[in-house]
């Protein structure tokens, strides 16, 4: 069977046991606080357990794309190396909501590994919760008398909590579970060594393929477990093991699930897989990393340096460094697999051929990116590593690690990588302290302590009644406490709501409960957390008054709730004339409105020039000045929506039924659960405010509506009039700055002739000065220079004269000290010496900092008195 057949044959198998085939949610998790990616097949159905949500049926089937390679569930380190681990893998599942349970579930599984892919039972084994006393939970008997019938006794074996104890965090759903694993060896190796022994004991050959979890519990935040309202059922079965299995191969990586980008790879690279041990490696790492690379672009999640992004350009980077050391693949290749991946899953996962030439474009732009230093970084890794052998040491310092990461892009694994490679390891506590030291300059999120929910009511689930009424009668159901930096909030959920929580880019709402007694609470923010509208209040000591509040009026702010459906629609109009001007290829890479602006992000390649935001902003103004009326279709089946031409942005996650934001059928036709006004004419005024890139084929604009962009309006006009008061009002007011800039230009290019002349006689008299010292020349000097910038342009003339050069100089510059320091190429590398460094131990003298290049580096300071001590300090260096 191909792996085409046997995802189908799993799918049409659980189809007729009467489950719903639902599509796969985003790689990138949405509206879910404790996930960065969907790291297991129930994820997207977390809620549903928790009893926050209703499922669209008591029986689900589905495969769903995982990612793992941060947290708890971790296997980045083992990709490649081992046939069988993966950073984002096909999670084959089957899932009951409150209907069957354990009988059901093993003995389907059964059914379809021995009667449908026809695997041998003879090399079938289960396991099964041995029971926990810490947690009181006790061995699972049932399972055990389900599967004894089976496969017999000897086939069984006993778990402990590590095994056969599922957990998809620190908090959550969670349960017992029976494994079932594979004995793929020869026979020889079978009859000599049963593989009941090698089971969970990380045999290449004996692996488990599917995992039925048993969900009884959820886990709280205090390590405790309570028992779920409904026992449900959730199996995961690895795809690419499965195929695997059946296709009857040793490896995953054999294949068709991987071969087609292999064969890419060997044609690329010129070498036969199979032959070397590294090439060999290299290529299973990129044919796995580009699959997670490329579906978490097309979800939306695009490379970065911060959280969810900087995961994703982790694993590309590591990708391109395999192709670089292993394969000989020196210029960019890794967006070259990118059509074989998307021609090989255009009928499971067609998201990806739809976006091909985007993503490609984006891993393209990483690639030179990373290229452009990567060489240089390997070099200074090679440089260190040589020095460290030398000295007879085993451990890369900290600080050298996170310079690895900070100045040439690697991270610190890819580096604890290398190193291994090479014998030695790295100083993993000494890169955290220095990675602390960095967060404390420019930390962004504060972290949150949260308390358990405390529960006041029993709920079926939040109603959100915010598309009507912009106020409700409700009751609390429950609520938390939760500590952040700023102080204590309060998180609120209510039964029934008016106020909109954040999502699609739209902020969530303020506004107030108030209380029977006439007593408020202010909400500053509507957050949603899986299926949860979550109200948060910034108020003290709320505790007593929630416990007591029977009904509340749930009250928006609705003045600002308008300006945002202003900026919202405004959004939609945007997209539709962005893609009438630029277009079809204009797809939503991200958004942010609120009350004040309208953010949007866009996939386009090229600037946005000023002639075509005008025309953009021209069908926006012509379509609010027609006073389209707003439809709404809701409870549509998303495959009609789509099928009668509905726009919808890839990485969010949709239901079965979506609703259906229409400004003119033929202009504008969303699907979107945001909020909306009723008329487009409501929106007043559309302007732009700035155009710029993100990264690598994303642009962004902002732009303002209504009062904002009336007063943008005014304020340029306020602006011009006291410029022509300032020119007495020229005749041509453009004719007159262009003469000032073209006379103010020419004044620089004389100061600037000037200063090169001052740093020409300054380079002679240094010249003089140079002393030679052991094996290098040295110049140690305060220096007048006319700016900071001087003292590198000095630096590097004169190095063009002097061999072995290092300089140090000190200077005032409007009134502040200035260090620099220069050291010859040759030297840092054969010497082990470090501008860097060295310039960050000098700026102590004169209270500041710096850093830069290990060749060339600079410091500035706030004090001047320090600068003399600062270069005697230099002299003891070298």
């Amino acid at each position: 069977m191909t792996s085409q057949q046997i995802r189908q044959a799993f799918l049409d198998f659980f189809k007729s046991k009467e489950h719903l085939i639902v599509p796969s949610a985003p790689l990138v998790a949405k509206n879910d606080p404790t996930l960065m990616f969907n790291n297991s097949g129930m994820a997207q159905f977390k809620d549903f357990f928790l009893g926050n949500g209703t499922p669209p049926a008591r029986r689900i089937a589905d495969t769903q794309k995982c990612l793992r390679v941060s947290g708890k569930h971790n296997d980045l380190e083992d990709v490649g190396f081992d046939t069988y681990h993966h950073t984002m893998f096909e999670m084959l599942g089957n899932w009951s909501f409150g209907d069957y349970f354990k009988k059901e579930a093993i003995t389907w599984a059964w059914e379809l590994l021995t009667e449908v892919y026809k695997l041998p039972k003879d090399r079938l084994y289960v396991s099964v919760f041995e029971g926990d006393s810490k947690d009181n939970v006790p061995f699972d008997q049932e399972a055990w008398d389900l599967w004894k019938p089976i496969v017999g006794e000897d086939r069984i074996i006993l778990g402990n909590k590590k095994d056969n104890f599922w957990e998809m965090g620190d908090t959550g759903p969670c349960g017992p579970c029976s494994e079932i694993h594979i004995d793929l060896r020869p026979q020889a190796d079978v009859d000599q060594v049963s593989g009941k022994s090698l089971v969970n004991n990380d045999h290449p050959q004996v692996v488990e393929i599917w995992n039925l979890v048993f969900m009884q519990f959820e886990r709280k935040a205090d390590g405790s477990l309570v028992a779920l309202p409904a026992t449900h059922v959730d199996t995961g079965m690895g795809f690419e093991r499965l195929c695997m299995a059946v296709q009857n191969k040793t490896s995953n990586y054999d294949t068709d699930v991987f071969q087609h980008t292999i064969g890419v790879l060997a044609k690329l690279s010129g070498k036969v897989y199979g032959n070397e041990i590294y090439a060999d490696i290299a290529m299973r790492v990129i044919a796995d990393h580009i699959r997670a690379v490329a579906f978490a672009i097309t979800d939306g999640q695009l490379p970065s340096n911060v959280k969810a992004g900087y995961v994703i350009r982790r694993i590309l980077r590591r990708a391109v460094r395999y192709g670089y050391s292993y394969l000989g693949l020196q210029e960019p290749f890794f967006h070259q697999l990118v059509p074989v991946l998307a021609e090989q899953f255009k009928d499971v996962f067609s998201e990806l051929k739809n976006q091909e030439e985007f993503v490609t474009k984006v891993i393209l732009e990483e690639e030179k990116s990373f290229l452009r230093t990567l060489e240089s970084g390997l070099k200074r890794l090679d440089n260190i590593t040589t020095s460290l052998k030398a000295k007879g040491i085993n451990v890369i310092e900290g600080n050298e690690v996170f310079e690895l990461s900070d100045t040439f892009g690697f991270p610190v694994d890819l580096t604890a990588l290398i190193a291994r490679e090479k014998g030695l390891q790295i100083d993993e506590a000494g890169f955290q302290h220095a990675l602390a030291e960095q967060k404390k300059r420019s930390r962004q999120d504060a972290a949150k302590e949260a308390t358990d929910w405390i529960e006041l009511r029993e709920s079926d689930g939040v109603e959100f009644l915010g598309y009507d009424f912009e106020e409700t009668h409700s009751h609390i159901v429950k609520y938390r406490k939760v500590k952040t930096k700023a102080g204590e909030e309060y998180h609120i959920v209510l039964d029934r709501t008016p106020f909109y929580a954040e999502m699609g880019g739209q902020v969530g709402d303020t506004g107030t409960l108030e209380l029977a007694d006439g007593r408020k609470v202010t909400i500053a923010d509507t957050k949603k957390e899986n299926d949860l509208f979550v109200h948060i209040s910034k108020d003290k000591n709320l505790d007593g008054i929630l416990q007591n509040s029977g009904v509340v009026r749930a009250k928006i702010d609705a003045a600002r709730r308008h300006k945002i459906k202003a900026n919202h629609s405004a959004t939609h109009l945007m997209l539709s004339s962005m893609r009438e001007v630029l277009g079809t290829h204009i797809g939503q890479k991200g958004s942010y409105l609120n009350d004040e602006i309208l953010r949007f992000d866009f996939s386009h390649f090229a600037k946005v020039t000023d002639e075509e935001l005008q025309k953009i902003e021209d069908i926006v103004n012509t379509k609010i000045r027609e006073n389209i009326p707003l439809k709404v279709m809701t409870n549509v089946p998303i495959q009609e929506a789509i099928a009668m031409g509905a726009t919808a942005t890839f990485g969010e996650k949709y239901g079965d039924f979506v609703r259906v934001v229409i400004f003119d059928p033929s202009f504008s036709f969303e699907l979107c659960g945001g909020t909306h006004i009723p008329s487009t004419g409501e929106i007043g005024l559309f302007k732009f405010t700035s155009e710029g890139s993100v990264s690598a084929g994303v642009r962004r604009v902002e732009a303002v509506t209504g009062e904002k962009a009336l007063e943008l309006m005014r304020s340029q006009e306020e602006t011009l009039n006291k410029l022509k008061e300032l020119l007495k009002s020229p005749a041509d007011l453009l004719k007159t700055v262009e003469n000032l800039l073209e006379e103010k230009n020419t004044l620089q290019k004389k100061v600037a002739s000037l200063e090169n002349e001052k740093i020409r006689t300054l380079k002679t008299s240094l010249l003089e000065k140079v002393k030679k010292y052991q094996a290098f020349n040295m110049v140690i000097e305060k220096v007048e220079v006319p700016a900071a910038e001087s003292l590198k342009q000095l630096s590097y003339e004169l190095k063009d004269q002097v061999d072995n050069l290092i300089a140090v100089f000190g200077a005032e510059v409007n009134g502040k000290p200035q260090l620099s320091v220069y050291i010859a190429e040759n030297l840092v590398r054969d010497a082990d010496l470090n501008a860097g460094k060295i310039v960050k131990e000098l700026a102590r003298e004169i209270k500041g900092g710096g850093g830069g290049q290990p060749f060339f580096a600079t410091a500035g300071g706030s004090d001047l008195s320090g600068l003399g001590a600062a270069l005697e300090k230099a002299k003891g260096y070298f």
